[in-house]
């Protein structure tokens, strides 16, 4: 059984005193444990902590912080097993894809911000004035259950490598990875108060965090309707706000793709994490001349999909995450059904075979329009729906008409129609021809996508503000 029941503040554990909340094990539906709910109490012993520690943290030299994230780099590949493991276990991800991927790409996060701390413009000649990017402050991270590594260690690295003091709200629905990611931080030495650690929920917490008068900015990820909410509370002390919120991305092939590869591509991805991604490629947008055959091809890949246990090897896709988000991309699917989309993969219920656990069958839609709930709503689930399009403008009209901005795709043999299509795109980030993320580029969106950008350099402007020194040139 796991114990989250006790918060990380000012270099001590500390057990918490309140009321309780079980952790699920998605795949089982058996209680793996219990995590702490934190109070506006909690959180303010926190931020005061982390108020003390900024005043001598925001003045140590980089050569200091690169040595700080060197030795957390360190324990964090010590660790990196039983990290995935306890990702797996608490929000259902493949055990290989919980430690390679889940659990790697939080290691990658901290491996770029050491690169980069070194050669980051903390000091810049313009005109006859010396720009000076110093420390924000203390900084509120809140961070989701679908990435939580991820979503951490993509906050949390670049506030350590430019000077701030951090109190972190990690999703209740996955506590575990977080209090590993505290126990990494502690081996590693960071001084007392510079991480803080209060675990909860979003309205006893993260509320709190994002009120609270002693923390100068907040990061958030999550629902767009939890960002609106963080913001409204951080107006009050007109904080900053970092954002990166929903999505419903459209992945556009154009006419002159290979039609075959970039619709399994697209598939794949879209089922990549149980569909549990910002930036799932959720709006297939195919031409009009060759969407039956997308659809076939489509069908096929969804039907090869294998949704199931997440320690066994030949897993695909584990579960949903929670009750809550089954309920959800169920309703979904029979609001789609309902609407005139056609099923040619998956459906309503569990994968054949699975009578327990959060799984959803990987289902794909055709007979789509884009006024259809299902291809509006972020649905959060491995669920895929292909729209056609008459021509190039057509397909750029319908990729932007949504309230999200945060990814998109283009595929194209002609790698300069693909980036002119992408050009047109209303959204922070596009791939073209099948393209990973980058973890040196940033990542955010437009519109209700939210505002900001994490990841790489521009992830380290989050976190910063800018002085001038008139003259100091």
């Amino acid at each position: 059984m796991y114990d989250c029941k006790k918060h990380f503040i000012d270099g001590k554990w500390i057990a918490a005193t309140g009321r309780s909340l079980d952790i699920v094990n998605p795949a089982t539906e058996d209680v793996i444990g219990q995590v702490a709910l934190g109070t506006a109490e909690d959180v303010d012993v926190a931020a005061k902590a982390a108020r003390r520690a900024f005043e001598s943290f925001s003045q140590t030299s980089v050569a200091e912080r690169a040595a700080l994230l060197e030795r957390i780099v360190g324990a964090y590949q010590k660790r990196l097993p039983e990290l995935g493991k306890a990702i797996s276990d608490e929000m259902g991800a493949p055990l290989n894809f919980a430690i390679q991927v889940q659990a790697g790409v939080g290691l990658g996060h901290f491996a770029t911000a050491l690169a980069l701390v070194r050669e980051y413009k903390f000091e810049e000649k313009v005109g006859t004035t010396l720009l000076r990017r110093e420390p924000a402050g203390v900084c509120g991270l809140i961070t989701p259950w679908n990435w939580p590594a991820n979503q951490i260690a993509c906050k949390l690295a670049p506030a350590l490598a430019v000077g701030c003091t951090v109190v972190l709200k990690p999703s209740e629905i996955a506590p575990i990875s977080a209090q590993i990611i505290a126990e990494i931080l502690a081996e590693a030495g960071v001084p007392a108060g510079v991480f803080n650690l209060v675990q909860g929920d979003g309205p006893g917490v993260g509320a709190a965090i994002s009120a609270h008068p002693a923390i100068d900015m907040v990061s958030f990820t999550g629902s767009t309707r939890a960002g609106v909410l963080v913001a409204k509370a951080a107006a009050e002390s007109v904080k900053r706000v970092s954002q990166e919120l929903g999505g419903k991305s459209a992945n556009i092939i154009l006419d002159d793709a290979d039609l075959k590869r970039a619709v399994t591509g697209g598939v794949l991805q879209m089922m990549n994490n149980t569909g549990q991604s910002c930036n799932a490629p959720s709006r297939m947008l195919v031409h009009e001349s060759q969407y039956e055959q997308a659809v076939q091809i489509a069908a096929s890949v969804a039907q090869s999909v294998k949704a199931g246990d997440p320690a066994d090897p030949s897993t695909n896709i584990g579960p949903l995450s929670s009750a809550a988000q089954f309920k959800k991309v169920q309703g979904l699917i029979e609001q789609g059904i309902a609407e005139g989309a056609k099923v040619v993969a998956g459906g309503p219920g569990r994968p054949e075979g699975l009578s327990k656990g959060f799984y959803a069958r990987p289902t794909v839609f055709a007979n789509v329009n884009n006024n259809m709930t299902i291809a509006r709503e972020e649905i959060f689930g491995p669920v895929l729906v292909i729209i056609p399009y008459k021509d190039e403008e057509d397909a750029i009209r319908i990729a932007n008409d949504t309230p999200y901005g945060l990814s998109g795709a283009v595929s194209s043999a002609d790698p300069e129609r693909a980036k002119r299509v992408a050009s047109r795109l209303r959204t922070g980030m596009v791939h073209l021809n099948g393209a990973q993320v980058d973890l040196q580029a940033p990542f955010g969106g437009y519109k209700q996508s939210g505002n900001g950008r994490e990841w790489g350099r521009l992830g380290f402007d989050e976190f910063v503000e800018t002085k001038a020194l008139m003259g100091g040139a």
